[in-house]
């Protein structure tokens, strides 16, 4: 059997937690070259998992090095994260790889927080990451974010928005286009025509993801990102609460209607566990995401606890993952959206933007 063929066998079998398929099935197999002395193995993982390379390395090796016949492995290992499918075959944006909705049926459910949290997370597992607060009516992630009172971005030319740096993230919103005092009290199209604003004329630089917190339910700011914007694919946060759950499974098919995948669900305070005994007890209710998950072929990326460190952390403006990074919550952020991340990667390949062409005389 030609080592090629070995190599390739002995990692077919080689599935990372977080991508649930094997490494040969996922394309992260880039490149098996042989010569006398070396075997030169190239492979590449599709989404961010800089925690978790020293032990894939350690598995791969462990894997190839009894067929390499005394020669020296030279192990190539690394993260590559390309454009991927867009609803209706649109091209990706300028500057940004994947857009990545994270929407609710309803309010009240924590998805701020959420979107908060996996975008740092994303950062911290290595990627380039942006964060747009889509909620016109009610931007929070100035305050989760910890931006000064009265932060505005950088306006260049007049019509471009520099993204407000905030714990390595390039973020925008529309709480600091507007103050406290002055609520945006618009109609549906002309907040949509915001979020196009804020999307399309911010100078957004170099994204592997744009993590875009969208406002609760299924109603024209949804609509306008599902026509006009490339969505590579969508969250949707929930609580186990049966009512909740039933606004989860709308955000699901609305998502599916104008053909954005849904790459799974984050059940939000699953369970609360209490501080002085250690109990745990389900306040709203058990199992009904994973139940969901089956039918609407949307998998259950992560489950949070109701925690107050969690809200309180977000309030105070330095999220769970910057925070406590080593903390439990952290860590269930953390795999919640290298989770994610891995299952984009197995979609199907988007297009790029052709560079605008300026011609001068």
């Amino acid at each position: 059997m030609r080592i090629e063929q070995a190599v390739r066998q002995s990692l077919a079998d080689l599935i990372p937690e977080d991508l649930g398929v094997d490494l040969v099935s996922a394309g992260a197999v880039k490149e098996i070259v042989e010569s006398d002395t070396t075997l030169r193995l190239v492979v590449r993982l599709g989404y961010p998992c800089q925690s978790r390379l020293p032990a894939l390395r350690a598995a791969i090796e462990e894997r190839v090095t009894p067929l390499l016949d005394g020669r020296d492995l030279d192990l190539d290992l690394g993260v590559h994260i390309s454009p991927h499918r867009a609803q209706h075959d649109m091209p990706a944006m300028l500057q940004v790889a994947n857009v990545i909705a994270v929407a609710s049926g309803k309010g009240g459910v924590g998805k701020s927080t959420t979107a908060v949290n996996l975008a740092l997370a994303l950062h911290a597992e290595g990627a380039r990451v942006g964060l747009l607060d889509a909620d016109i009516f009610g931007p929070s992630q100035p305050v989760m974010l910890g931006l000064p009172k009265g932060t505005r971005p950088e306006v260049r030319d007049g019509n471009t928005f520099i993204p407000v740096p905030a714990h390595g993230l390039q973020t925008m919103s529309m709480g600091c286009l507007v103050t406290e005092q002055t609520p945006v009290v618009w109609r549906g199209p002309k907040a949509s025509g915001a979020l196009t604003q804020m999307m399309q004329q911010t100078a957004w630089h170099d994204l592997d993801y744009l993590i875009v917190d969208l406002p609760p339910g299924t109603g024209d700011i949804q609509l306008t990102l599902a026509q006009k914007i490339p969505v590579a694919g969508a969250v949707v946060v929930t609580t186990p609460q049966d009512i909740a759950l039933l606004d989860a499974i709308k955000g699901v098919e609305m998502f599916r209607k104008v053909d954005v995948g849904v790459l799974g669900v984050v059940e939000n305070m699953a369970v609360h566990i209490c501080s002085n005994c250690g109990h745990e007890e389900h306040i709203f209710g058990q199992g009904g995401a994973e139940r969901m998950s089956r039918e609407y072929d949307a998998p259950v990326l992560g489950s949070l606890p109701l925690s107050l460190r969690i809200r309180e952390q977000a309030d105070g403006g330095t999220p769970t993952v910057v925070a406590e990074p080593d903390s439990a919550e952290a860590r269930i952020y953390r795999d919640t959206a290298r989770r994610m991340a891995a299952r984009l990667s197995l979609t199907r390949a988007g297009r790029r933007p052709f560079p605008k062409v300026v011609t001068q005389h």
